[in-house]
């Protein structure tokens, strides 16, 4: 939702009329504010039927008229500039049409079931999902609970994410219009929570504009300086990049690979971390050279990899293939830095258009589309693989305390990882410092609870050793009936999974323990007062649980 709106008094025509248009004999698009839109759908979906997305922003269009934001254009800008958004990620039709609809359930008189009624059930959802997550505004726990929601809503539908993502977007785009106050609040969050998840969800294109916008926010003295230390060094840096890029052309050329060979932009925001977190000087950072290859296939990224290794030294340990081992967000890439001309050193990325396209749009590039016998084209979900969010979902129901879960949140979003091996050879992806309890909880909560010991590459090592890119982790388990973790355990362990499901085992533990210790204590009252056991049967029980307010016997 947009949060620059002001209302003013509706007009005669309004949307309840325009449901009732039937879609027969509909052309395409027609509306001008959609054109940019149209012609993207048109690029990723040349059989789409764009028939409802004219009648979503008619419908839009109707129920916010009168309504404006605190620039003073129509509220219609809004959602038309979010489904353009959208639509230049490649989402399909039915996305779009909930985007040019976010609002109107919320802000306007149009219904949920109206939209049903006219858009189906997969708009309906979308819509009802978008608007949830704008129940709740400000203040720790609020900001906690949404965030909850978020991830609820990713479980089922990570469209949603997708669209709140795009509409947080645009809003930072026109965030000067709002009081200093808000503008920080908005960039703060952002900074916070919707940049990492744009990361997380490999949506790298809006996580780097999230971020600059929010930095150029938040911290206005140092956004200007950076960039006019940026724009003074501009000159002499494009054109030693481009001295690179006709090399690194030649020599592919030499190879036969065909490729697209060009500069990386630096950001802002990026620049400003290296320079703050790691203490680096602006012009180390900004006479990296960046440079990306693009090629047709996978043969010839490792062939482009040879071919810039041949001409220049690589600086040894900077050589990564993500390719082999792709990130938690679906990157794949090679990279490798070079000392390059005048003894500079050159950083490459090396990928095809295809992971390339994921690279930037991550999640949105990932969807899956087909066409029934209309053509008409429609999304199925394809966030199942993606083993992040599984244990998003996880933590968000085993913590109970929202501040909690969200701490737990921002700190695993912003945690670096270490790939580990099991000993079938599988991938897992652990935050640094993690150990071989964190391995366990990470391949099952029971191998967890069970976890006795450890064999790193072969060699028995303590369970609070620290692992590193590449172990081969075996974890041996007890099978004893009493077997659990240990206290000790939430001194070492480095992941957020581990600790919750740690102390969730000791806190049923406790309560378990504290039941049975009640149900002692309450017998033995039973037999001073003289009265007999069967008073202790479950339905006399439950009813004074019920009198005294506890929810089951367990709680009494």
């Amino acid at each position: 939702m947009s949060d620059d709106s002001a209302t003013l008094p509706v007009s005669d025509s309004s949307a309840s009329r325009l449901t009732r248009l039937t879609r027969r004999g509909r052309s395409a698009v027609t509306s001008p504010e959609l054109e940019a839109v149209s012609k993207s759908i048109r690029q990723h979906y040349p059989k789409a039927d764009q028939r409802d997305l004219q009648l979503a922003f008619e419908i839009a269009e109707g129920s916010h008229r009168g309504q404006t934001r605190k620039s003073g254009e129509p509220y219609i800008t809004h959602p038309v500039q979010v489904a353009e958004i959208l639509a230049d990620l490649g989402m399909p039709v039915p996305v779009l049409v909930a985007a040019l609809l976010h609002d109107t359930v919320e802000d306007t008189d149009y219904s949920l079931e109206e939209l049903r009624q006219t858009f189906g059930d997969e708009v309906a959802e979308l819509v009802d999902g978008v608007t949830k997550l704008d129940k709740l505004r400000y203040g720790k726990a609020a900001q906690a609970e949404t965030v909850r929601k978020m991830v609820v809503a990713m479980a089922r539908d990570i469209r949603v994410l997708v669209i709140k993502l795009a509409d947080r977007l645009h809003n930072m785009r026109t965030l000067g219009v709002l009081p200093i106050d808000k503008q920080e609040a908005k960039a703060q969050e952002t900074l916070e929570i919707y940049a990492p998840l744009a990361h997380r969800l490999g949506m790298n294109a809006i996580k780097w504009e999230l971020e600059d916008l929010a930095f150029g926010t938040l911290y206005p003295k140092m956004f200007d300086e950076i960039k006019e230390l940026v724009d003074q060094r501009a000159p002499e840096r494009d054109q030693y990049l481009a001295d690179v890029i006709a090399q690194v052309s030649h020599d592919l050329g030499d190879a036969g690979i065909k490729a697209t060979v060009t500069g990386r932009p630096k950001h802002l925001y990026s620049v400003y971390q290296k320079m703050i977190v790691r203490g680096r000087d602006f012009t180390d950072i900004y006479d990296l050279v960046g440079v990306r290859i693009l090629v047709e296939d996978l043969r010839d990224c490792y062939g482009a990899l040879g071919a810039v290794h041949a001409r220049w030294n690589p600086v040894p340990g900077r050589f990564k293939d993500y390719i082999a081992m792709p990130k938690f967000n679906m990157y794949e890439s090679l990279h490798t830095t070079v000392i390059g001309p005048s003894g500079k050193p050159v950083e490459l990325q090396i990928r095809t258009y295809a992971m390339h396209r994921r690279a930037e749009y991550g999640i949105a590039s990932h969807w899956k589309y087909k066409e029934d016998s209309d053509g008409r084209t429609t999304g199925v979900r394809d966030a199942a693989d993606m083993y992040w969010l599984k244990q998003l979902l996880d933590w968000q129901q085993e913590t109970a305390d929202p501040s909690e879960f969200l701490d737990g949140l921002r700190y695993d979003l912003g945690a670096a990882e270490v790939f580990v091996f099991t000993p079938k050879g599988d991938v897992l992806a652990l935050p640094v410092g993690s150990t071989p309890v964190d391995m366990a909880y990470a391949v099952h909560t029971e191998i967890g609870h069970r976890c006795m010991g450890a064999r790193v590459n072969g060699r028995l090592v303590p369970l609070e050793s620290v692992l590193e890119n590449g172990d081969v982790v075996e974890i041996f388990t007890s099978k004893g009936e009493g077997a659990g973790p240990s206290r000790d355990w939430l001194n070492f362990v480095g992941s957020t999974r581990a600790k919750n499901r740690i102390k969730s085992w000791f806190s049923k533990e406790r309560r378990e323990e504290a039941s049975e210790h009640g149900r002692d204590e309450l017998a033995k009252a039973i037999r001073k007062e003289g009265l007999p056991l069967r008073v202790m049967s479950g339905d006399a029980l439950d009813s004074v649980a019920t009198q005294m307010h506890h929810g089951d016997i367990q709680g009494l």
